[in-house]
């Protein structure tokens, strides 16, 4: 499907994951806040249009429900991705 992914530990609402798109990357805006912490490679994450240029270890935050996607990525680009809270994201959310 033109992109590599492994769940390396899930717990409640949290789950840590590596990816590693393949030429291109076809995911879709999702119902969680994630963190993307580049293990590897360089390239750019687009956010709703703005493009933002990353290396490896820079730490990337893309809220729920954003359009958002890597492009001209290095072939050896990976990178962790956590996933956590409610569907929505924490925005609004009283943290207490």
């Amino acid at each position: 499907m033109g992109e590599r992914f492994a769940v390396a530990l899930a717990h409640g609402t949290m789950s840590v994951e590596y990816y590693i798109p393949i030429g291109h990357d076809p995911q879709t805006p999702h119902e969680q806040d994630e963190v993307y912490f580049v293990h590897r490679g360089t390239g750019e994450l687009v956010i709703e249009g703005e493009r933002y240029p990353f290396k490896e270890g820079d730490c990337l935050f893309v809220p729920s429900n954003v359009e958002h996607r890597f492009e001209n990525f290095s072939s050896d680009f990976g990178t962790w991705v956590v996933f956590w809270g409610p569907k929505g994201g924490e925005k609004g959310v009283d943290l207490g």
